[in-house]
């Protein structure tokens, strides 16, 4: 048999158990043959080969199926689990623990708990942007010790602990813009600091960062801190950033900006399009600069022309910071406008010692003790940000001469301060109640100095720095002082005067602006009994440089009369005892009154005959007085005429007037 004559054969008979090429089946009515030859047997085979079903070969199952709602890529590794906008509430649980990249942006989810990315060990790219998120549990991300980018932004995170990152040690980009982050703990990336690349910290709430921190994250290159409420950033906080390339503090409440090392070394530009490798770009924009020496250096710096402006001083606002010339960023040198007066203290009690003074910037008050030494704080004592010292508790030693140093960028000024420590005050009675003798006229009056205080003044004035003796107190009272000073009007350009006035136990400095054409002032808002020292600048117009500039016209210090002191009340025992003792008084009288009433019932229903009671006055009905005995009750005799008398009152019983209580003859 030919071999196509055959092939039909072949074919009808594929995918069934073929017979032996050997011999022939009886029913087929083929005598045997011999076999055919294998050479002649393999081109058959690979004609029907093409003929056969296409079949893959058997795919391992997956272990998880994709989530719902999700998109997964597992026909190749990396694996990729893509769910944006699935409408999801929560991280799907049923996923595939090997995926590299985890998409979860545009959803709702509003906690990552610790088992949500579990065993996610080749994890490189987790987005959970733009859902509600408001808590990261500690821990959640420990396993993704492979993770590169973070992106968290457009959440509700309020806060960033130290655990909650903990476990990303290949980390490279962490985005957490636009949360409402108000506070960020010191360790919270310590488990990235050497591979932190990206920082976007932009648009949140943070009034303070840990610089010491940021510091430490030697590899970053972006650093996005704008769009918050950073009022100050210590110097050198950015010295150890080398790699920096791009630093935005756009948008904060940063008034000054300190130099930095980093600044110094490379070039500042505004833009980083067109910006060569070592560059940095660094925008500052949108803050209330205050353009005064301090940001010199800033100013000296090449850089390209931006938005920066200034907010501050009065002559420089608004104008353009690169516009400003570098010889308008002047600075005031400090002035010392007040200083506690002599104190004296008996020991172990606390002083306060006040210093304050006005300056641009604002000047740093520091105390030098008697001995020398620079004072802060410690167990003994307390130094404050406003210039006071206290002392909390003196001791003898403690007497001497305090100097108070108040320094700025343009200079410092010193005042001193007189404190003598007395021996221990004596015992005083409790229930003292004496009180001040009066005084003449009303506590608010004007009156002129008494010679009394007129010699305290002057006493004062020894003692406090050589000023002009141009301003006057002409009157004072317990509230009121009338200030007189020379006429200014000689100076070329002058706007106003200031007053500048506090008193010992006050911390506020108060500042009254006078019209230029004055030369005396009512100070109506006083407390009685204090000592104020008060000073009078002249702000004039500089002919040279067209600024705004101060000058003293001279300070005084004076002290208000002390109010009337109204007679002590008595003390809390004394009210006490008081109360006591009246209260059983009323007590007392009140067993008496009863006694005093039960016997006069006893004397009137039982210590007399009934037979002997006399009626005191007439009534209108029968009514007879009984002691319980029985039959039928005597008249009572005729009234006799008595002087009249008081009356006693008696239980009667009363019956109304009939036939059988009719009066018997005598």
């Amino acid at each position: 048999m030919s071999l196509h004559k055959s092939l039909p054969r072949t074919l009808w008979t594929f995918g069934q158990p073929r017979p032996s090429l050997t011999s022939s089946s009886p029913a087929d009515g083929i005598s045997s043959r011999p076999p055919l030859p294998a050479m002649a047997i393999l081109p058959l085979l690979l004609c029907l080969l093409p003929l056969a079903p296409a079949s893959s070969p058997p795919q391992p199952a997956s272990p998880n199926p994709c989530p719902r709602r999700c998109r997964c890529q597992t026909q190749s590794l990396p694996l990729s689990v893509l769910c944006p906008g699935a409408g999801l509430l929560f991280v799907p649980p049923s996923l595939d623990r090997r995926a590299a990249e985890l998409r979860l942006a545009d959803n709702f989810i509003a906690t990552v708990r610790r088992r949500d990315l579990a065993n996610m060990t080749g994890l490189l790219h987790l987005s959970l942007s733009r859902n509600t998120i408001r808590h990261v549990a500690a821990g959640a991300f420990s396993d993704l010790r492979a993770l590169r980018a973070l992106h968290l932004d457009g959440n509700r995170l309020t806060s960033l602990g130290e655990g909650q990152l903990r476990g990303l040690v290949n980390l490279r980009h962490l985005i957490l813009s636009n949360n409402q982050l108000a506070a960020l703990a010191a360790g919270a990336l310590d488990d990235c600091a050497e591979t932190l690349e990206d920082l976007d910290l932009s648009y949140n709430n943070l009034e303070q960062l840990p610089w010491e921190a940021l510091g430490r994250l030697g590899n970053v290159n972006t650093l996005g801190l704008d769009h918050n409420l950073l009022a100050s950033v210590p110097a050198g906080a950015f010295s150890r950033l080398h790699k920096l390339a791009r630093l935005d503090m756009t948008s904060n409440r940063l008034t000054t900006i300190p130099p930095d090392p980093l600044f110094s070394r490379l070039p500042l530009l505004a833009r980083p399009r067109g910006s060569p490798a070592s560059a940095l770009v660094l925008a500052f924009g949108g803050n209330p600069l205050h353009c005064n020496c301090e940001l010199v250096w800033l100013r000296r710096l090449a850089r390209e022309d931006d938005l920066e402006a200034c907010a501050s001083p009065p002559a420089l606002g608004g104008r353009y910071f690169w516009a400003v010339g570098e010889e308008e960023f002047v600075c005031e040198p400090p002035v010392v406008t007040h200083r506690s007066p002599p104190l004296a203290v008996p020991a172990g009690r606390p002083a306060a010692l006040r210093c304050r003074a006005v300056g641009d910037p604002e000047p740093r008050v520091r105390w030098v003790s008697p001995q020398g030494r620079l004072l802060g704080n410690s167990s003994r004592a307390r130094a404050f940000p406003n210039g006071t010292l206290e002392l909390l508790v003196t001791e003898p030693g403690d007497g001497g001469i305090f100097t108070c140093i108040a320094a700025n960028a343009a200079g410092e000024a010193t005042a001193a301060v007189e404190l003598t420590v007395g021996p221990p005050p004596p015992p005083q009675l409790a229930n003292s109640t004496s009180c001040d003798p009066p005084r003449d006229g009303e506590p608010d009056a004007l009156t002129p100095p008494s010679a009394a205080s007129a010699s305290a003044s002057a006493k004062a004035a020894e003692a406090a720095p050589p000023t002009d003796r141009g301003v006057q107190v002409m009157e004072h009272g317990a509230t009121a002082a009338l200030v007189q000073w020379p006429d200014q009007r000689p100076i070329p350009g002058i706007r106003m005067y200031q007053i500048q006035y506090n008193s010992s136990a006050d911390d506020i400095l108060v500042y009254r602006m006078i019209p230029a054409e004055s030369s005396s002032f009512l100070l109506t808002d006083l407390a009685s009994g204090r000592t104020y020292d008060l000073c009078v600048l002249a702000v004039y117009e500089d002919g040279a440089t067209g600024l705004t500039a101060t000058r003293p016209v001279g300070c005084n210090r004076f002290s208000t009369e002390p109010a009337l002191r109204p007679c002590g009340t008595p003390h809390a025992p004394f009210l006490g005892g008081t109360m006591i003792i009246a209260l059983g008084g009323v007590i007392v009288a009140s067993v008496l009154v009863f006694i005093f009433v039960l016997l006069m019932r006893y004397k009137v229903h039982g210590g007399q005959p009934p037979g002997k009671t006399k009626a005191s006055a007439p009534v209108s009905s029968v009514c007879s007085q009984t002691n319980g005995a029985l039959g039928p009750t005597p008249a009572p005799p005729a009234p006799e005429p008595t002087a009249p008398r008081a009356h006693t009152v008696v239980q009667l019983d009363c019956e109304p007037w009939g036939p059988s209580h009719e009066p018997t003859g005598p």
